[in-house]
């Protein structure tokens, strides 16, 4: 299944594109926020070829996808309009408790900066290794060039912030920019220099100060002037009268904003930000063996319920206002832990289909993207994924304990080894030993069972031999006469561009199940219907050309979307009569949409399908 296929598989099974009130996506997991949960269908989701997993959390519905969500999320803007999807309303979503919404608003607004942010993090982590090693002289061009390019993301971060805080928050984006624009203004940003040096002061607006405060790489102020700014901006634009709103209600809300943000949103965010970096390090400095352990090991629970993006903005802003982060090394860490975990079960297997899986999810562990080895191969074997985090809890509580940092945001993987410099980096490969040493030893110790993995990582064979003693006999959904697919007037069809099949003229308005199957897709209009067998063959049932214009006119579901069905039981009624008096063809393809799953299929169209148990096509796997 393509990418284009599987978003819009995606879409179908979580409602359709009406139920979905947000969608994004982060490094492995498209994030929906549905206004009716009960019209997703959790175990069809995880059933297509492509999805690891489908798990809820706050208020969140989540598909995990691994390295190919963000071509997959691509499809689905492009597919079905996500960005549309994107602006309207989301009442219906589950709120959930105030602590967990700000979380997942922040984290929400953090996801789509995150890859500019990794991607700076790893120059500045190469330039630091350029600056220690002396492969270049510290006032040379190249490294003038790299500080440049590393620095970009970190020192405009408001503006980063703001564009992603306007559209979590439905605002407009360019205003947004312009609250970002007040802060890094160079009266603030230089008074802020002259201040540290005991040179300057703030100015008094109105007899209220208006502090110089250095707002370069800070987080929250811009977040916070961002939400208060959703509702200014709708305030001001009920207020004003529709003939001068365009030109008024911006003027007005940048009269507000501005001086708001600089004399007392800017201040308390910028004392937030630096009370919670500080938390953060008396923490590990007064607790860190405990602290690093602890986190070390659950991070992987985390990750399994969607909650560790919600640490990531800590870490940035730690490294904002301090310089440096001691929750990265120990993401890393739990990482490295899952890797491991993967690395013996690919040694230890002598499963070839297993061995496979785990050779490619190790490698995508290391580089920071974990959920192949946690999903794949881990937890489905359960002790490994024990082994991981024991290995991970002791590693953590080592670097901790040696007081490692990170000094810029980086994925935590093996490409974050670039930002831990100097005696600390010694420390964090002493580490990374004990924790790939003690999970791999612990997983060999441990043992696993590879016996569920085998029935789950050769699906294929399995259904493959089911098909073969059962022959691979497609009978017909319709009764009627037997029509060749290329001589149907459809270039869609007649060319075999969803799968090959045959066509049925029909002589009864009725569709049967052809086999023991699961309704995968039942398009609202009722004119098609999408069937999944136990073997695994998909097969689309198309009642007539073009009759979507219907709109579901003639025609009558007698089953629905997601139902295990049985071989001949009723599907759909549809009215033959009606249909061509309304101008439009009956004939009905019937195609395997994964054709290119099997070695081929072949149509029988040498007799006219009398009754609903008339051979129609044979499935050569």
């Amino acid at each position: 299944m393509n990418h284009r296929q599987l978003a819009e598989n995606i879409l179908q099974h979580v409602g359709g594109e009406t139920n979905v009130a947000y969608v994004t996506h982060c490094y492995t997991r498209l994030r929906f926020q549905l206004k009716d949960r009960s019209k997703a269908n959790k175990t069809d989701i995880e059933r297509l070829p492509g999805v690891i997993r489908v798990q809820e959390q706050s208020g969140q519905f989540q598909v995990v996808i691994g390295n190919e969500v963000a071509k997959v999320y691509q499809q689905l803007k492009i597919e079905n309009q996500t960005d549309r999807i994107e602006t309207r309303g989301q009442s219906g979503q589950n709120k959930g408790n105030i602590v967990s919404r700000f979380f997942e608003t922040i984290a929400a607004i953090f996801t789509p900066v995150i890859p500019a942010i990794a991607g700076a993090g790893l120059i500045k982590g190469l330039l630091g290794l350029v600056t220690t090693f002396g492969w270049a002289n510290a006032d040379s061009d190249i490294v003038v060039l790299l500080s440049l390019v590393s620095d970009t993301v970190f020192y405009f971060l408001p503006f980063f912030l703001a564009v992603s805080a306007a559209r979590k928050f439905r605002t407009n984006e360019f205003i947004a920019l312009a609250l970002a624009g007040g802060f890094m203004y160079p009266t603030i940003m230089e008074g802020a220099k002259a201040i540290a040096q005991g040179g300057a002061e703030g100015l008094s607006i109105i007899g209220l100060p208006l502090p110089f405060i250095q707002y370069s790489s800070t987080v929250i102020p811009i977040i916070i002037a961002v939400w208060i700014l959703s509702y200014v901006s709708r305030w001001v634009d009920a207020i004003m009268p529709n003939a001068v709103r365009i030109i008024f209600t911006p003027t007005i809300v940048l009269l507000i904003m501005v001086p708001l943000e600089l004399i007392a949103i800017g201040p308390l965010g910028s004392y937030l930000g630096l009370g919670l970096a500080e938390g953060v390090t008396w923490l590990f400095e007064q607790a860190g063996i405990i602290a690093g352990g602890l986190l070390g090991a659950v991070r992987p629970l985390l990750v399994m319920v969607g909650m560790h993006y919600r640490l990531m903005p800590i870490a940035i802003q730690n490294i904002a206002v301090l310089g440096f982060d001691y929750l990265l090394p120990v993401f890393f860490m739990a990482n490295m832990g899952q890797a491991a975990a993967a690395l013996a079960v690919f040694i230890k297997t002598r499963n070839k289909d297993l061995k496979t899986i785990a050779a490619s999810s190790t490698i995508s562990a290391f580089l920071g993207i974990t959920e192949p080895a946690m999903y794949g191969v881990n937890l489905r074997l359960k002790r490994p994924f024990i082994a991981a985090l024991i290995g991970a809890g002791v590693g953590s509580a080592f670097i901790t304990g040696f007081s490692v940092t990170a000094s810029a945001f980086v994925l935590p993987g093996l490409t974050a080894l670039p930002v831990f410099t100097g005696l600390q980096f010694i420390f964090l490969l002493i580490g990374l030993a004990i924790n790939i040493g003690l999970t791999i030893a612990l997983t060999f110790f441990l043992g696993f069972d590879e016996s569920d993995k085998t029935k789950q990582s050769q699906p294929k064979e399995t259904t493959e031999a089911e098909a073969k003693q059962n022959g691979n006999n497609i009978q017909s959904p319709l009764k009627g006469e037997v029509i060749p697919l290329e001589d149907v007037e459809d270039a869609t069809f007649a060319e075999a561009i969803m799968g090959k099949g045959i066509a049925v003229l029909p002589s009864e308005g009725v569709v049967k199940a052809p086999f023991d199957g699961t309704i995968v897709t039942f398009f609202k209009t009722s004119h098609a219907i999408g069937i999944r067998s136990k073997d695994g063959i998909e097969l689309l049932i198309h009642v007539g050309l073009d009759t979507v214009n219907l709109e579901g006119k003639f025609f009558t579901a007698k089953a629905k979307q997601g139902q295990e069905v049985k071989q001949g039981e009723t599907l759909l009624t549809f009215e033959i009569e009606q249909i061509k008096a309304a101008g439009y063809s009956t004939v009905t393809p019937v195609i395997v949409t994964n054709t290119n799953e099997y070695k081929d299929v072949i149509a029988d169209t040498e007799r006219t399908c009398a009754d609903y148990h008339t051979h129609l096509l044979t499935i050569k796997p």
